[in-house]
């Protein structure tokens, strides 16, 4: 459970995503955003625990030109944040029945457009002891559960508290929350493209 928050934990793109969804669309839009971004952080967790070695290395020799990439769709997503009008999404959401394997769907791409977590997750699996050899195979199951039930927790209780302060806010502020939150996003990913870059041009030593 330990592992699941600390991977859901900072306040990334997918947790501002998370945090705009749950106040424009209210705190089951935020949830399942989560729940997507959950399912993705236990993709990443399979993969080092069961020591696919091809894809560890891919991320490591191509780590500069991941960043890149995930940058890119970020800055994307952000201006088309900062540009749209929250009462033509709103109007969508009335309109639309269940919205929830979109909000799923995002949340998952969103994380999985983060390979790096990678890197996070080996430390955290060292610290915790997790998976030891000598773990049966309904032991790292339940462990593997666990982290989910951890994630899920931690975006349970954010959206709730942001859904509480949700109807303090009208169709205004809501925009103007869209347009900080995107530039939020906005400012983090040119960060991350601008020194992948720089990076990746250190690597092919052409500075």
């Amino acid at each position: 459970m330990s592992i699941g928050i600390i991977l859901s934990a900072p306040m990334g793109p997918v947790g501002i995503l998370c945090i705009q969804r749950t106040l424009n669309n209210g705190r089951n839009s935020g949830f399942f955003t989560g729940v997507g971004a959950a399912v993705s952080d236990l993709f990443y967790c399979l993969l080092v625990g069961l020591g696919i070695s091809l894809v560890t290395d891919f991320i490591a020799d191509h780590v500069n030109i991941l960043q890149i990439i995930g940058s890119v769709i970020l800055i994307v997503y952000a201006l088309y944040m900062i540009v749209h009008n929250p009462v033509s999404q709103i109007k969508e959401n009335i309109d639309s029945r269940d919205d929830r394997w979109r909000d799923m769907v995002t949340g998952f791409l969103f994380t999985l457009s983060n390979p790096l977590i990678m890197f996070l997750i080996i430390p955290l699996f060292a610290r915790f002891s997790f998976p030891l050899p000598e773990y049966k195979f309904y032991h790292i199951i339940i462990g593997y559960a666990f982290i989910v039930v951890g994630a899920l927790l931690w975006w349970s209780v954010i959206t709730f508290f942001v859904d509480k302060v949700r109807t303090h806010f009208n169709i205004r502020s809501m925009w103007l929350i869209n347009r900080i939150i995107g530039s939020i996003i906005l400012i983090l990913s040119l960060y991350g493209l601008v020194s992948g870059i720089i990076a990746y041009l250190h690597e092919l030593a052409i500075i």
